[in-house]
């Protein structure tokens, strides 16, 4: 079992950066992938960036050249870099471990 807790949201306006963190404990061993997703109100959970073991990245078409995700190894921690935040990236993020495994989630606001 893996478990992740999700840090960095918060409110920021329109063309602003946030960077999110997800810690990693437990089984970490057996993590291949990582990667965030988000929901927002009345909408369905949607990918927006995966990274595996391997360090391939590959990101969702509406955060592509805005959003950035990392891996610290020798922390067990993956990142978010959030840059030229819009209103519609509003939602909770969550992070997950081979999609199986999911922090609690963190809210992003941005305002207009």
């Amino acid at each position: 079992q893996v478990q992740l807790v999700e840090s960095g949201g918060g409110l920021v306006q329109t063309g602003g950066s946030l960077r999110l963190s997800c810690a990693a404990s437990g089984s970490i061993f057996s993590i291949n992938v990582m990667a965030w997703h988000r929901q927002a109100p009345g909408k369905q959970r949607e990918l927006v960036a995966v990274i595996t073991s391997g360090g391939i990245t590959n990101y969702a078409d509406s955060v592509k050249g805005r959003f950035t995700i990392s891996r610290d190894s020798a922390k067990n921690t993956v990142y978010l870099q959030m840059n030229s935040l819009k209103p519609e990236d509003t939602a909770v993020y969550y992070c997950g471990a081979n999609f199986l495994n999911w922090g609690q989630g963190t809210q992003v606001t941005v305002s207009s």
